[in-house]
């Protein structure tokens, strides 16, 4: 759930600081890049206040519209989704630098012979930006599901795997039966087992990769 959110907003951000109606683009670039690089225990407890169920500032906005205030933290159904949104805010800006980098790499004679051929914006996105990003997208999309593979600060700070054990990633199932309940050789069995997850998610990538070189 979080890794294809997290491109999407990542490539939607990329796209919007790059078009040519936007002014600033430094001062956008920074601003999307600030949370990457802020504490994320600070950032934790910063999305904890918002997520309170009382006078949290989105339960706020949400009464405007005549929504029920949600205990987001507290709820098993909304709980793993507040996390994700969180980290998705948190770490899109690094990504988004990226997706920038593999935008200035198209060559503008891509769009001014598509703008010829009277190519609209969905077909010139569909046709010549995704695939020119296809190696960029494939980088980040697999960075990112490791990342996420290896969710760990996020429920331990917010939820400590709560509630109902809705939010207990496997890093933190590690960190709770190695150094809570001294099960070391559990915890090791799942350390290989994330191990060889991440490893067969990057031997499929590189071989989707080695793939579109060959084309």
């Amino acid at each position: 759930m979080g890794v294809p959110l997290s491109v999407v907003v990542s490539l939607l951000a990329a796209m919007g600081i790059q078009s040519k109606l936007v002014r600033f683009k430094p001062l956008f670039r920074l601003s999307y890049f600030i949370p990457v690089v802020a504490t994320l225990v600070a950032v934790a407890v910063i999305w904890r206040f918002i997520y309170h169920p009382r006078f949290g500032i989105l339960n706020y906005i949400l009464g405007w519209f005549g929504i029920r205030a949600i205990d987001w933290l507290g709820n098993p159904k909304w709980a793993m989704p507040a996390l994700i949104i969180m980290a998705v805010w948190k770490g899109f800006g690094y990504n988004m630098i990226i997706f920038i980098a593999g935008l200035q790499n198209i060559p503008e004679s891509l769009y001014e012979a598509a703008d010829l051929d009277g190519a609209n914006a969905r077909q010139t996105f569909r046709h010549i930006t995704l695939p020119m990003l296809t190696q960029t997208t494939g980088f980040i999309t697999l960075t990112t599901l490791i990342g996420y593979c290896q969710f760990f600060a996020e429920p331990y700070i917010m939820t400590n795997g709560g509630p109902l054990n809705s939010t207990l990633s496997i890093v933190l199932l590690m960190y709770r039966e190695g150094f809570k309940y001294w099960r070391m050789g559990y915890s090791a069995a799942l350390a290989f087992i994330l191990f060889g997850i991440i490893l067969i998610v990057t031997l499929i990538q590189m071989r989707f990769q080695r793939n579109y070189e060959l084309l």
